[in-house]
């Protein structure tokens, strides 16, 4: 199997890479595939000729979406359905990477794959665009939805993840405030890739639809923080919560946007392991 990867260089895309290493992979970075231009998906994919394309690229500065929101449909929307229309024509499944932000928050309890959509925001919208151009677009499709990544590899656009941002304002503030109200599920990269590996590579294939994936159980952003924390032994950070509202971000996010894995489990997959027990390992390698 031939697997072509688009944002290689991304944290996700890094453990992708590594994930199917013992296959015949093709890592592409923004400067090998323009995804925005359907005539450089076409031919860059189409001189690979892979049997499956995973697209990990997408303008993902959820503030920035707001005020840059063509650049933001460009991108997680035109640029997934590019991908989609190539892989198509080669014969190719498409590998779609969502976001849990495609939900309001309003259920307060783990989402599925069979539930309603309805982004509160510009980086939502646009993700679930793309969503709908992959599944309209590609015979052959995998949805996967996943939640607030962390990996080894630094976050490009952002210039490190959260995990990052905690340990750097722990150095920099006397106190730091981090919101108790807004839920989630933190995802270790690592984690997510190897279970698209089996997604992908299992004799499920023609099982193609929307798969959540993420590692298992839920917390909120405040929570996060004080375990990673703890994992690193700084017992003296002037840690406390906040309300989101206290906070004023200028984006909508939802209150609550936990995955419910119910696809891969139906597949006989197994889930995630709990996201603290991905996020010890993950810190433990960090610091080496």
């Amino acid at each position: 199997m031939k697997v072509a990867i688009i944002g290689a260089n991304g944290q996700l895309g890094h453990d992708l890479v590594t994930a199917f290493r013992d296959g015949e992979t093709v890592s592409l970075t923004h400067r090998d595939i323009e995804i925005t231009d359907l005539a450089s998906t076409d031919s860059v994919l189409g001189k690979i000729r892979p049997d499956v394309v995973i697209n990990t690229a997408a303008f993902h500065r959820v503030e920035d979406c707001e005020t840059e929101y063509a650049k933001a449909f460009k991108v997680n929307g035109i640029g997934a359905a590019n991908v989609a229309r190539s892989a198509e024509k080669l014969g190719a499944a498409a590998v779609h990477i969502s976001t849990d932000y495609v939900f309001d928050g309003k259920k307060r309890k783990p989402y599925v794959e069979s539930d309603l959509p309805n982004p509160l925001n510009t980086y939502g919208l646009t993700k679930l665009s793309g969503e709908y151009y992959v599944r309209n677009l590609c015979s052959r499709h995998y949805v996967v939805r996943t939640s607030g990544l962390y990996g080894l590899a630094k976050c490009r656009a952002k210039g490190g993840n959260f995990i990052d941002t905690m340990l750097r304002l722990a150095r920099e503030r006397d106190e730091l405030r981090v919101v108790n109200d807004q839920y989630f599920v933190p995802t270790y990269t690592r984690d997510l890739a190897q279970k698209i590996k089996e997604l992908v590579t299992s004799n499920h294939t023609e099982h193609y639809g929307i798969y959540h994936i993420a590692n298992y159980g839920q917390c909120s952003w405040y929570e996060f923080a004080a375990r990673i924390f703890e994992l690193e032994g700084l017992k003296d950070v002037n840690l406390k919560e906040t309300t989101h509202q206290e906070f004023r971000s200028k984006v909508m996010r939802p209150d609550y946007s936990v995955l419910g894995c119910d696809g891969i489990k139906s597949l006989g997959l197994k889930p995630l392991r709990p996201w603290q027990d991905a996020l010890r390992d993950y810190m433990s390698l960090r610091n080496k």
